[in-house]
C-alpha cells in the first residue's frame, strides 16, 4: 500500500508539470508555441543554459520528426531542405586566452560518432568526380586538423548532419520512394556557399540520405552570399533596415547594466579593454567551450566562469526577443529572403506541373540565412537557429484531385506550417492537412511587398518608408 500510495504522488507531480511554460514577463503564452518542446525537461521560465543546450544539439538521442506525415492518398513529389552547417570551433577567439583544445579529425571511435562515420571518411577522400562550382573544389571534403582550425567542423557538426542525413533517408527515401537505387543527377539541385563548413555538412547530410552517394551525379553549386540572393542581391532598402536593426541590438545592449558588469569583469580577467573584450565576441567562443564540456578560460587574474556565460546568453535570448517585437529584423527579412523563397516557389510550381527535375534540393547555408527565412514566413516563434538544423519545404500530390497541391513546412522536425502567416487563416477555415501551394506562391509573388506598399520586389527594395 505505502509503494501504491508513493507511485500515486509520483504520478500526479508528472501531470502537474505546465503545459504552456510561463514567460519572464509573467504572462502565460497559450496562444505561443515553442518548436518542439520537451514537457517533461523544458524549464517554465527561460533558461540561458536549457536554451544553450539545445542551441548545441549535441547528438544524444534519437530524434522525433514530423517529415513525410500525409493522409495515404497523397503522394510526395518533392523536398527541398535549408540547412545550418553543424557543430564548429568559434569564428572568434577570446584575447590572451588559451584557445578550446578541440580536436578536429574523425575518429569513429570516439563520442559523438555514427556507425557510417568511417565509411564516410572513406568516400570523402575518392571525391575527384565531383563537379564543384568555382573554388568549392579546392575545399577539403572533411575536417581533419588535430586543432581545430577557426570555424572549422567539428566531428560533433559531422555526425550531426550524418544523422540528418539518415532520417530523412529513411522517410523520403525508404518510405516514400522519392529517389530510386537508379536516381540521376538531374533529380538533385545542390547549393552551398564558399566554407569548408557548408560544403561538409551538405556532403555528410547527402551521404547517408541517398540511395547511393556517386560522386558523378554530385553536381555542388557554390552561393557567394548568405541570403542566397544570386543575382537580385541589388536591394537598398534591404541594407536601410539591417542598420536600423543593428541600431536596435545595439541601443538594447548599453542599457543593459548587468551585461556592462559582466563585460568589465571578464575584461580584467583576460587583461583587455572592455571595448575589445566585447569586439571579440565572447559568446561565440564561450559556446565552444559550453557546448564540448570545456572548462571555460582561466588566466593568473581568475576565471570566466558560468554567471558570465548566463548573463551573455540571457541577453541574447532578451534581443531575439525584442528583435520579433520591433518589427525591423522583419523587414529585412522580408526583402532578404524574397530572391530565395522565388526560386523555391517556382521550382516547386514546375514540379506541380509535371517536371522531374530537382526532386530534392540541399541548400547548406548558415544562423544568419535561416533566421532570417523563419522571420519572413512568420514563425516567430521558432527558436534561433540551433547547429544542424534544418527547414524543409514537401510539396504533395492530392491523390484524389492530382491537379491539386499542397505544401507542408517543417522546422527540426515540427510540422510549422499553420504558424505561417500565410496559412494560419486557411488552417482555422479548412480540415485540410496541408497549405494550398497557391498560398505559398500568392504570399512570395505579392503579399511579401504589402508592408512596403509595393507590388514588387525591385520597388520594395527602392521605395523609402513614409
Amino acid at each position: 500500500l505505502t509503494l501504491i500510495s508513493c507511485l500515486c504522488v509520483l504520478c500526479l507531480s508528472v501531470h502537474l508539470i505546465p503545459v504552456n511554460p510561463i514567460r519572464e514577463d509573467g504572462l502565460n503564452p497559450k496562444s505561443r508555441k515553442r518548436i518542439m518542446p520537451d514537457l517533461l525537461t523544458e524549464p517554465p521560465a527561460i533558461d540561458p543554459v536549457y536554451e544553450a543546450h539545445v542551441y548545441c544539439n549535441v547528438p544524444t538521442i534519437a530524434e522525433r520528426s514530423m517529415e513525410g506525415h500525409a493522409p495515404h492518398y497523397f503522394k510526395l513529389v518533392s523536398v527541398q531542405v535549408l540547412i545550418r552547417h553543424g557543430d564548429r570551433y568559434p569564428l572568434y577567439a577570446i584575447p590572451k586566452t588559451k584557445r578550446p583544445d578541440i580536436d578536429c579529425t574523425l575518429v569513429p571511435s570516439r563520442k559523438p560518432s555514427h556507425p557510417q562515420l568511417e565509411a564516410f571518411v572513406k568516400h570523402m577522400s575518392k571525391g575527384a568526380a565531383a563537379q564543384m562550382d568555382g573554388t568549392l573544389g579546392s575545399l577539403p571534403r572533411y575536417p581533419s586538423h588535430s586543432l581545430c582550425e577557426m570555424g572549422e567542423l567539428t566531428q560533433t557538426g559531422v555526425v550531426q548532419h550524418l544523422r540528418n542525413g539518415q532520417l530523412l533517408r529513411e522517410i523520403y527515401i525508404n518510405k516514400h520512394k522519392l529517389l530510386q537505387s537508379d536516381w540521376a543527377a538531374k533529380q538533385l539541385y545542390l547549393e552551398t556557399t564558399g566554407k569548408s563548413r557548408t560544403l561538409q555538412s551538405a556532403l555528410a547530410l547527402l551521404y547517408t540520405f541517398l540511395p547511393d552517394f556517386d560522386w558523378k551525379k554530385i553536381n555542388m553549386r557554390h552561393q557567394w552570399s548568405t541570403i542566397f540572393c544570386s543575382g537580385s542581391c541589388d536591394c537598398p532598402m534591404r541594407n536601410h533596415y539591417l542598420e536600423e536593426e543593428q541600431r536596435r541590438q545595439y541601443s538594447l545592449r548599453v542599457k543593459n547594466n548587468n551585461l556592462e558588469k559582466i563585460y568589465v569583469d571578464m575584461a580584467k580577467i583576460v587583461g583587455i579593454p572592455t571595448r575589445q573584450l566585447r569586439a571579440s565576441n565572447p559568446i561565440d567562443s564561450l559556446l565552444c567551450y559550453f557546448c564540448h564540456n570545456v572548462s571555460f578560460p582561466c588566466t593568473d587574474t581568475g576565471c570566466i566562469g558560468m554567471e558570465h556565460f548566463k548573463v551573455i546568453k540571457r541577453h541574447q535570448l532578451e534581443d531575439e526577443r525584442e528583435r520579433q517585437e520591433k518589427k525591423l529584423y522583419f523587414l529585412y527579412a522580408l526583402l532578404a529572403t524574397h530572391p530565395l523563397l522565388n526560386q523555391t516557389v517556382n521550382r516547386l510550381q514546375r514540379i506541380a506541373e509535371g517536371k522531374k527535375e530537382e526532386v530534392f534540393v540541399l541548400y547548406s547555408a548558415h544562423d544568419v540565412t535561416l533566421s532570417p527565412v523563419l522571420s519572413a514566413l512568420g514563425i516567430t516563434e521558432a527558436r534561433f537557429p540551433r547547429f544542424a538544423a534544418r527547414l524543409v519545404f514537401e510539396l504533395w500530390q492530392d491523390g484524389k484531385r492530382p491537379k491539386e497541391h499542397f505544401i507542408r513546412i517543417l522546422y527540426n522536425g515540427a510540422d510549422v506550417t499553420f504558424q505561417t502567416s500565410f496559412c494560419k487563416d486557411f488552417y482555422k477555415r479548412s480540415s485540410k492537412p496541408m497549405c494550398p501551394l497557391e498560398k505559398f506562391v500568392n504570399f512570395v509573388k505579392r503579399e511579401m511587398f504589402l508592408v512596403f506598399n509595393s507590388t514588387s520586389y525591385y520597388d520594395a527594395c527602392r521605395r523609402r518608408p513614409l
